[in-house]
């Protein structure tokens, strides 16, 4: 597990920090998704790469830190003096909202989207990660974002 831990742990802690824009959150949770990967070694069936398994197990950790984190309201001395509670409560929809495309994206446009915003990953790192060709990521990434654009629908041409 070491070896998979040496090759795989910065993939995962950059995806993360691209998520969280939090180093030390990045690392806890890159802590824990390697954790889970141990427990769940089991259930790994080889129908992905490694990598692309262990950022799933990041991703669904990273939501489930969202959701715990909605549900604990800060109080009113925490939030920012600038900015209102509603341009917050918008800001918020808006990045949940944006979230909710992403998530509901059809494979493999999901994967290199998430790898791409989220994870900061280049397109030859993607093609890498998904064991595709760099043009392949690229190509999926501009079809998910135009999807994204559309509604979640093809562009029919």
């Amino acid at each position: 597990m070491s070896e998979i831990y040496r090759q795989h742990a910065q993939t995962v802690y950059k995806f993360l920090l691209s998520q969280c824009r939090d180093a030390d959150l990045a690392e806890e949770l890159t802590q824990e998704t390697f954790y889970q990967a141990v427990r769940s070694i089991a259930r790994f069936d080889g129908t992905c790469k490694l990598s692309v398994w262990l950022c799933q197990i990041a991703k669904h950790l990273w939501y489930q830190h969202l959701r715990r984190r909605q549900h604990e309201a800060p109080a009113p001395e925490e939030e920012g003096a600038s900015v209102s509670a509603e341009e917050t409560l918008l800001s918020r929809e808006g990045h949940l909202a944006l979230l909710r495309q992403v998530h509901d994206l059809p494979e493999p446009y999901r994967e290199a989207v998430y790898l791409r915003v989220f994870g900061n990953l280049t397109f030859r790192e993607i093609g890498a990660v998904l064991g595709r060709t760099e043009t392949w990521a690229r190509v999926t990434f501009y079809r998910g974002k135009e999807r994204l654009r559309n509604g979640g629908t093809p562009n029919e041409k």
